[in-house]
């Protein structure tokens, strides 16, 4: 993706793509604003403001703590994640009253850029009428912990807000929306991606409750959030704007930037580096223990019979598991991957030496921890047991975190301002 100004008679913003283009003739609009939210937001407002300088009238990002840049024409609030907090609810008011704060209301003379990335849905917080943003973040926490995929975790998400799943487009109108989007979401769903706020909502209250009852979360989930939902299922509370709806006719959303370029980059890189390289998916799903399995299989099959790929050999692949929490530990779902595939290698070493296996989110944060996950080696498990560390036992209790911090392993980037769901890399030598 390029965004560049095209100058000739008349200025135009272009946005280019793989396989497309798509320009802006600036003259037709009298203002432009840049709003974002996500993890990855700031970054991409520095390259929106490099490319239209003054042009810029002037917006809002907001981001997770500590994700932030030095920005001149736009401003920054930071909120939290992947809790949302009082910060989340005042970034997401600000961004529904854009129009309301200029004193004089979005016209169809206005062009609105949103820049989206993941992350949104806790940074940007806007609960429904009738609930308290505890209510909302109990509902995540619990989704979270009972192993919900994200774009499950989303579409209930959405059916307790009042800015996600297309409402936030709903607010803005009638400006022309342009929003630029990075996506951390398997598969690119746009209506999933920071829950979908400029998009229509293909999802219903009916979904969302059916994904409540599906993880036996109706008792646990606070009073006021299950009746909104059950309310929403009986008709009496408006749904999401959906397909066709009048708020999207002047909106256009665009992925910019996903987890498969980011594996088409490593790919190269590593056959740049002499490895025989094989991408094998960017829609990497399910339980991270169960998904380090598969890895250390396909590893002893390279170590032993060449296949898929020779050595010196390096697997990539991508995309989002899941955790279903049992214990009280500490970690992530890329360190909790990487510590399973640790915990079977050193049950069953044999042909294991040569073997690395690498777990780690493109954002640099790995659930609520500092680190973006771990690499690990026959070599680390031996130095683990060295120190009396017990890899299975920390795995049980979801510990992953505590048990890297002692034995190493972990990759620690800070944060990366960007956002392309994880990667998992396996180098067989």
């Amino acid at each position: 993706m390029r965004i560049e100004k095209k100058t000739s008679r008349d200025e135009s913003l272009v946005i280019k793509l793989e396989n497309e283009e798509h320009v802006y003739r600036l003259s037709d609009y009298d203002r432009i604003f840049g709003i974002g939210f996500g993890k990855a937001s700031a970054r991409m407002a520095l390259g929106l403001e490099a490319v239209l300088e003054d042009r810029l009238f002037g917006g809002i990002i907001a981001v997770k703590e500590g994700h932030t840049e030095k920005l001149n024409r736009l401003s920054i609030m930071e909120a939290g994640h992947p809790m949302p907090d009082e910060r989340s609810i005042r970034a997401a008011e600000a961004m529904l009253g854009l129009g309301i704060s200029l004193g004089q209301g979005l016209t169809d003379r206005d062009l609105v850029i949103v820049l989206v990335s993941g992350g949104g849905s806790a940074i940007l917080c806007s609960p429904a009428p009738g609930l308290a943003l505890e209510d909302k973040s109990v509902v995540t926490r619990q989704l979270l912990a009972s192993g919900a995929a994200i774009h499950e975790v989303n579409c209930v998400r959405k059916h307790l807000s009042g800015i996600k799943g297309g409402r936030l487009a709903a607010a803005l109108a009638p400006a022309t929306l342009l929003a630029l989007v990075l996506s951390d979401v398997v598969g690119d769903d746009l209506d999933a991606i920071a829950s979908g706020p400029t998009v229509p909502d293909p999802s219903s209250f009916d979904d969302a409750v059916g994904i409540i009852r599906r993880y036996g979360l109706e008792e646990a989930l606070p009073k006021a959030a299950m009746q909104h939902l059950l309310k929403g299922q009986a008709g009496l509370v408006p749904d999401s704007p959906k397909p066709g709806d009048a708020a999207f006719i002047k909106t256009k959303t665009l992925v910019v930037g996903s987890n498969r370029l980011a594996l088409l980059a490593a790919e190269a890189k590593a056959k740049q580096l002499g490895y025989n390289s094989l991408l094998l998916t960017s829609r990497l799903e399910g339980e991270a223990r169960e998904a380090a399995m598969f890895f250390l299989a396909m590893a002893k099959d390279i170590a032993v019979a060449g296949f898929p790929a020779k050595k010196p050999a390096c697997l990539i692949a991508g995309g989002e598991t899941t955790v279903t929490l049992k214990g009280s530990g500490k970690g992530g779902r890329n360190q909790e991957m990487a510590l399973a595939f640790l915990a079977a290698l050193g049950r069953n070493p044999k042909d294991g030496n040569g073997l690395t296996f690498l777990s780690a989110g493109t954002d640099g944060n790995d659930g609520p921890t500092d680190a973006a996950g771990a690499a690990v080696s026959l070599e680390l498990y031996k130095l683990a047991i060295r120190q009396g560390l017990k890899p299975e036992a920390a795995l049980e209790n979801n510990d992953s975190y505590s048990f890297f911090e002692k034995a190493g392993g972990h990759i620690k980037t800070g944060p990366t301002n960007t956002n392309v769901c994880d990667i998992q890399l396996l180098l067989v030598t």
